[in-house]
């Protein structure tokens, strides 16, 4: 009986026409791109985990408080790796000084449209939101720098759009005036994604990233005049150090990730995000998505997914 077990284990691997090679499969994980496809995901969790620690912090202290103080966490960790990194004491152009000063203050409209909206909304809703972001690079790439897009990719970008007014609703019974600001938020994104493509290649990314944030932590401090400062508890603390560790890890990995793989095979795992924000939401702040929003963020990641793999073939 054993040997007869043998045997057919046997038959069963040489005649079996869909026989694993591990080989192939270990090299395959171990390829560049799904290294970059796990550091994607790493990215994505980084960012909705830190949105979840600043959305828990902002219960109890001021709208331009949080914006201070993780401000300053963020710009004090932001500094030390552009000191590790020799991109902290850069003097860049006059012209690229001018696009990173416009570039700073699309920040400043997205932070304040973004949290915003996230002390307000469910934080799948915004995150699926956010998620349009793809689209609007695309389709405002093509209408103000001429990049080239066919009308399969100008439909996806418009489907999508509608997958982002199911979420919204506008006019609807569950219409929220505060996904305007979301919407708002990726309006400004879009914006200071096109001016970053406008800077030279000389200016190191941990000098932009520094500069920036430490221009909205200063904004934050600045508003706080028109605010009362409240207490900090040590768990507020502790939120807030989380959200600003989270954000640099997700700030991280996703440069480790352009640096690694190829974008077009990398860029559809972005939509990962929703994975960590539907449970967060869920969990953590009880707020049940409803079949609207589903649908919704189905359709705009249908559509974010099919973009990239046009622009993935269209490459080729």
């Amino acid at each position: 009986m054993m040997w007869e077990t043998i045997s057919l284990a046997v038959n069963i691997r040489t005649t079996f026409p869909f026989s694993v090679n591990f080989k192939a499969f270990k090299m395959a994980i171990l390829s560049d791109n799904f290294k970059s496809a796990a550091l994607m995901m790493g990215s994505m969790a980084g960012f909705v985990i830190s949105d979840t620690f600043l959305k828990l912090a902002g219960d109890d202290m001021g709208f331009y408080q949080v914006i201070a103080v993780r401000g300053l966490m963020a710009t004090a960790l932001l500094a030390a790796f552009a000191a590790w990194r020799g991109g902290l004491f850069y003097i860049p152009a006059k012209k690229d000084m001018g696009m990173i000063l416009v570039r700073s203050a699309t920040e400043i409209g997205a932070t304040i449209c973004f949290l915003s909206a996230l002390y307000h909304m469910p934080l799948a809703n915004i995150t699926a939101i956010m998620q349009s972001l793809p689209l609007s690079i695309t389709l405002a790439a093509a209408v103000f720098m001429r990049e080239p897009v066919g009308w399969r990719r100008y439909l996806a970008i418009f489907v999508g759009f509608a997958g982002v007014l199911l979420i919204v609703r506008p006019g609807a019974g569950g219409f929220e005036i505060y996904a305007l600001y979301a919407v708002g938020a990726v309006a400004f994104v879009t914006l200071r994604d096109l001016v970053t493509r406008q800077l030279s290649s000389q200016v190191p990314s941990t000098f932009v990233a520094f500069f920036t944030t430490a221009v909205v932590m200063l904004m934050g401090f600045a508003m706080m005049s028109g605010e009362a400062w409240q207490p900090i508890s040590q768990l507020e603390i502790t939120y807030l150090a989380g959200s600003a560790l989270a954000l640099m890890g997700g700030y991280q990995f996703a440069i480790m990730t352009m640096r690694l793989g190829e974008v077009s095979f990398v860029a559809p795992f972005r939509y990962t995000s929703m994975l960590w924000a539907i449970p967060l939401s869920l969990f953590v702040f009880g707020d049940q998505p409803d079949i609207w929003m589903l649908a919704g963020s189905i359709i705009v990641v249908a559509s974010g997914v099919y973009t990239f793999m046009r622009e993935h073939k269209l490459s080729k």
